[in-house]
């Protein structure tokens, strides 16, 4: 019996370095989107997305400003210190997420095409977790206010659920092929 738990622990852990690294894409697809979606389609600003997340731990001033600039006519106003902080938050909450997603579906030895679907739902998992629980607990704490606590809203709640099945669906596919990439592996 404890070397079934010693697997498990040791599945656990391969598992949640390769969700981690599927987070880490997934966050980089969602940003994407978001960024491509509020530079061209919502017409706030290009880079709005990752000064937005930066807002939950500095002040909103560049969110507002490429918010204006966008509303005058300039879709793309760049300051890289709130952009890196963004970009940074982002990155280690898709790690994060992608880890625990990773060593779930480990353990629970799923299937690729099942890993895949999993990860879809993961997604929204994730969207319900951050827009209920987890924004206005980090707005409360850090400051961030409405910018934060009502992130889903701001950015329009179809553009967040987009945002959140694509991180899922790559974190899910990721984790899929590193399996698959490991029963070959072992079956050679």
């Amino acid at each position: 019996m404890s070397s079934r738990i010693g697997d498990s622990g040791s599945a656990a852990r391969r598992g949640a370095a390769v969700g981690a690294a599927g987070g880490l894409a997934g966050a980089v697809v969602m940003a994407m989107y978001a960024m491509f979606v509020s530079g061209s389609v919502k017409d706030v600003g290009f880079f709005t997305p990752l000064y937005h997340i930066a807002s939950a731990v500095i002040a909103p001033d560049a969110m507002m400003t490429s918010m204006q600039r966008a509303a005058a006519g300039d879709a793309v106003t760049f300051s890289g210190g709130p952009a890196l902080v963004g970009l940074l938050v982002h990155m280690m909450t898709g790690a994060m997420f992608g880890a625990l997603f990773g060593a779930a579906a480990a353990v629970a030895r799923l299937t690729r095409g099942v890993t895949v679907v999993a990860g879809l739902l993961y997604g929204l998992v994730v969207l319900a977790f951050s827009a209920f629980v987890a924004l206005p607990i980090v707005a409360e704490l850090f400051g961030g206010g409405e910018a934060i606590a009502k992130m889903p809203r701001m950015a329009g709640w179809g553009t967040f659920t987009v945002e959140h099945v694509l991180y899922g669906l790559v974190v899910g596919a990721v984790v899929a092929a590193a399996a698959t990439r490991r029963v070959a592996t072992v079956a050679n």
